[in-house]
């Protein structure tokens, strides 16, 4: 029997199996007392639905009667309000509303629904976190090789304090404590508590890639006249990039993960998007399975291209 023959075999194992498992998982759904929703699913993923009309102060009502349009008398002054061609009313003629209240909804347009909106949010404070935690963890690690006592001690002490602490205690002492007194906003505060928690372990991640590379290429290259800061740019860091690849992959993923942790802030990324959907719908198996499936998409797409960025760089080998 053939070697390519063989490992067919064992892939369509592999799929026999996980189709046993979908079908088990299915049986199991049939046996809950549950009746599945999956078509209301997408309007919280793209929605036709307008921008809602509110009262610019207390007023009076008069309804149009094409119901299109509604025009507001203040309660108090002489002021007038009009608001022409809305998709909907929610008021009636005559009514009395208060400053804020909802008069109807605009025309809707194709936008981005509930869920899609905390999609966008995670991606937002998940790549902005990335790239300062990038920073950090290579100047962290850097200053854990380097041959300054001082630089080794900060770096030591970053490093195990924030691996130390759980990322959730940290999220609250930045909000509460330092985005307090240096006036952050929820969205800073969420960048900055992700950026240094992952930033400690890009820089053990970092420092083990440097000390993988074998010590004869410093001899090497210091034997050519290269300076310290030549060596680490022009020879060690090159090296160390193709070995640490697959643990940052890794640590890639948790921080999009971990940027979950940030809904406690207000803040409505893609988990706390997904609590409001089945508040206000009653339909958590639907919207779990539907925000974790993003997660799985999102988290795919990164091992994807990193899995690529490897290959390239195999090649240049």
């Amino acid at each position: 029997m053939s070697t390519s023959l063989i490992r067919w075999l064992w892939h369509a194992l592999a799929a026999a199996i996980l189709i046993a498992l979908g079908a088990g998982l299915y049986v199991a759904s049939k046996r809950v007392d549950y009746t599945w929703r999956w078509e209301r699913i997408p309007q919280y993923l793209v929605s036709n639905e307008g921008d809602e009309v509110r009262a610019p102060f207390d007023a009076f009502v008069v309804v149009a009667d094409d119901s299109k349009s509604v025009t507001l008398n203040a309660m108090r002054g002489s002021d007038t309000a009009a608001f022409d061609e809305l998709a909907s009313v929610a008021v009636g003629n005559g009514d009395l509303v208060f400053e804020g209240d909802v008069l109807g909804k605009k025309k809707g347009h194709l936008g981005f629904g509930t869920l899609m909106q905390g999609l966008w949010l995670t991606l937002e404070i998940s790549a902005l976190s990335l790239v300062f935690a990038m920073l950090l963890g290579v100047i962290v690690g850097l200053g854990r090789v380097s041959k300054n006592p001082a630089a080794a001690d900060l770096a030591a002490f970053y490093v195990e304090v924030i691996r130390g602490t759980p990322l959730l205690v940290q999220i609250f002492i930045m909000y509460f404590f330092i985005g307090t007194v240096l006036k952050l906003s929820a969205f800073a505060a969420g960048i900055v508590a992700l950026a240094v928690f992952t930033g400690a372990y890009i820089a053990e991640i970092v420092r083990a890639g440097i000390q993988a590379v074998p010590k004869g290429q410093t001899e090497a290259a210091q034997s050519l006249g290269f300076s310290g800061a030549q060596t680490m740019r022009h020879i060690i860091l090159p090296q160390a990039t193709r070995r640490i690849l697959p643990p940052l992959a890794g640590q890639f993923i948790n921080l999009i993960k971990d940027s979950s942790l940030v809904s406690v802030m207000a803040l409505t990324d893609l988990t706390k998007a997904g609590r409001e959907v089945v508040s206000s719908t009653f339909l958590p198996f639907e919207v779990w399975f539907t925000v974790a499936g993003m997660y799985l998409v999102l988290t795919g797409a990164l091992s994807f291209g990193v899995r690529k960025l490897e290959k390239r760089f195999a090649a240049r080998d």
